[in-house]
């Protein structure tokens, strides 16, 4: 018997929009849990080392918000790449966090249906009632506005921050208005992607949500994406060849997008830099 989805299941952005981009790939990785075959982009030491500089910064990022110095946060900056990133974000920081409670690598939880819907955030900055979302990406192209708008990401950090953030203020969920969503690309400083949110538009997330879960929850094939849609995504995804849809990986600089996965930081098993 083939392996199913779980009840309950803890649905997040990267699941979702893995089904929305390719079913298969949905069904390999997050139902028979099956191990990647391939790399997903090419040359692999440089998508290494992208991958491993992303996940400093996000490190660093936090551990400014927690109060470390920045002064001793910069010694972390061991490569010119990572040292650019880190100007940027301490120049921006009095701006993101300035009469603000904030509150850096929190994760929300509610029911949604017989399931669950997961997130966790870089930062959830509130002031007078208004929250403000950022995400950091550490991706070498600035990811265009209207990809961003279209990813399950968007939709699932506004939705849930109003569904399950009642305890970051002060007992009363947030009105959907009041929230906003700012990605901010470390190379790109001047360049934040800002998402702005209604009531229309949450009750729509809603049923958009319940529709995709249903429709997983109640599928007995999960079919890859047509051919003719293969060209890039195909290119950059590590399952390519449980359907043979090629040897050679895509090279990352084509790609808008972070390297993909980055491992869940567990911040709490990380070493502080010495006062």
């Amino acid at each position: 018997m083939l392996p199913s989805l779980p009840i309950p299941f803890s649905f997040s952005q990267s699941s979702l929009q893995d089904y929305t981009d390719c079913a298969r790939r949905f069904e390999l990785r997050y139902i028979e849990r099956l191990a990647w075959p391939a790399i997903e982009t090419e040359p692999t030491l440089e998508n290494e080392r992208r991958q491993q500089a992303g996940q400093a910064f996000h490190r660093m990022a936090q551990q400014a918000i927690i109060g470390l110095p920045l002064e001793k946060l910069e010694k972390l900056a061991t490569s010119p790449e990572l040292g650019r990133w880190w100007q940027n974000f301490c120049e921006a920081y009095p701006v993101l966090g300035y009469g603000k409670k904030l509150f850096p690598e929190i994760s929300l939880s509610a029911p949604l249906g017989a399931h669950r819907l997961t997130a966790k955030y870089d930062l959830i900055a509130i002031s007078d009632e208004k929250a403000t979302i950022y995400d950091w990406k550490t991706s070498h192209k600035r990811t265009r506005t209207e990809i961003l708008s279209a990813r399950w990401q968007t939709r699932v950090y506004r939705y849930l921050l109003v569904e399950a953030g009642k305890h970051l203020n002060g007992g009363s969920p947030f009105r959907p208005e009041n929230i906003e969503m700012i990605y901010w690309f470390a190379d790109f400083p001047n360049e934040s992607a800002k998402f702005t949110y209604n009531e229309a538009q949450h009750r729509l997330d809603g049923e958009l949500l319940l529709k995709i879960i249903s429709e997983i929850s109640q599928s007995s094939q999960f079919q890859p994406i047509a051919e003719r849609e293969t060209d890039k995504k195909c290119a950059f995804c590590a399952y390519r060849s449980y359907c043979a849809r090629g040897i050679r990986a895509g090279d990352w600089q084509e790609s808008e997008n972070e390297p993909d996965p980055i491992p869940e930081i567990v911040f709490g098993n990380i070493l502080e830099i010495e006062l």
